[in-house]
């Protein structure tokens, strides 16, 4: 492995480039080329790489002539792989983005779909499950976004005292992330003496569960009441405009 990243040193191929190439997260690279051999590394992939430098394994790398008409050769190759990829397996629809917002989507996708294909477990599916949800829930919640920040700077992948939303408020918020990581990780947080806690949480979002399930309950009777009024069966795209009016009118008159 040390021989490869010498040879992709000398070419000059970034991580970005033969990420785009591969069609792989640029994460996936640095995995692949930061372990002891390329066992992690989807046969598909492996050829591919084996192909653009010319090789049949690794091996061969030691064999190799690195000079002006070998760089070149490898330089189109990796140059047509790059737009044929990037043809092929971006799937979502980046129109409308700048090239800084497109490539961050798909990135995104990317790393999610090679972490989804390498794990045979349940494990990632409900990780970016979970992820899905956390998406939906941004707007709802401010803290979200605050609890990415912390991550990103946890991880070193930002500067700790850099600040891109409310700084205040986001300061706080990590000081406190921190507070609770650190009595999490140093063990100080037993089961025993966050149990109640834990009950009261839970019970806050029973609470929730309940009170959403009435609302909607009462929305369907509203529904129903104001169907049976204007004379309707069903709501269709002809009448759920007066439908939505009658419904808002029968709400208004259980307001006190």
């Amino acid at each position: 492995m040390e021989e490869l990243n010498k040879v992709l040193q000398e070419l000059d191929i970034s991580k970005v480039r033969l990420a785009k190439f591969l069609g792989v997260s640029r994460q996936m690279v640095y995995n692949y080329l930061d372990s002891d051999n390329l066992e992690k590394m989807p046969t598909d992939k492996k050829l591919k790489l084996f192909d653009l430098l010319n090789i049949e394994d690794l091996n061969d790398l030691k064999k190799l002539k690195i000079d002006a008409e070998y760089s070149m050769e490898i330089d189109s190759k990796l140059n047509q792989g790059v737009k044929r990829v990037s043809n092929e397996n971006t799937t979502v629809d980046l129109k409308g983005l700048n090239k800084n917002d497109a490539e961050i989507l798909n990135n995104i996708f990317n790393y999610i779909k090679d972490k989804l294909m390498d794990d045979k477990t349940d494990t990632s599916s409900n990780i970016f499950k979970y992820l899905y949800h956390f998406l939906q829930s941004m707007d709802n919640a401010k803290e979200l976004k605050y609890i990415l920040g912390y991550v990103s700077k946890s991880t070193g992948f930002t500067d700790p005292n850099k600040f891109v939303f409310n700084e205040d408020q986001q300061f706080i918020f990590e000081g406190i992330m921190y507070s609770a990581m650190t009595l999490y990780t140093n063990g100080g947080a037993s089961k025993s003496k966050v149990a109640e806690s834990h009950r009261r949480w839970v019970s806050e979002i029973e609470a929730k569960k309940e009170e959403k399930l009435s609302r909607t309950q009462q929305l369907n009777s509203a529904k129903v009441q104001a169907l049976k009024e204007l004379g309707y069966s069903e709501i269709n795209e002809t009448n759920a405009g007066e439908v939505l009016e009658k419904i808002a009118e029968i709400q208004s008159r259980n307001v006190v």
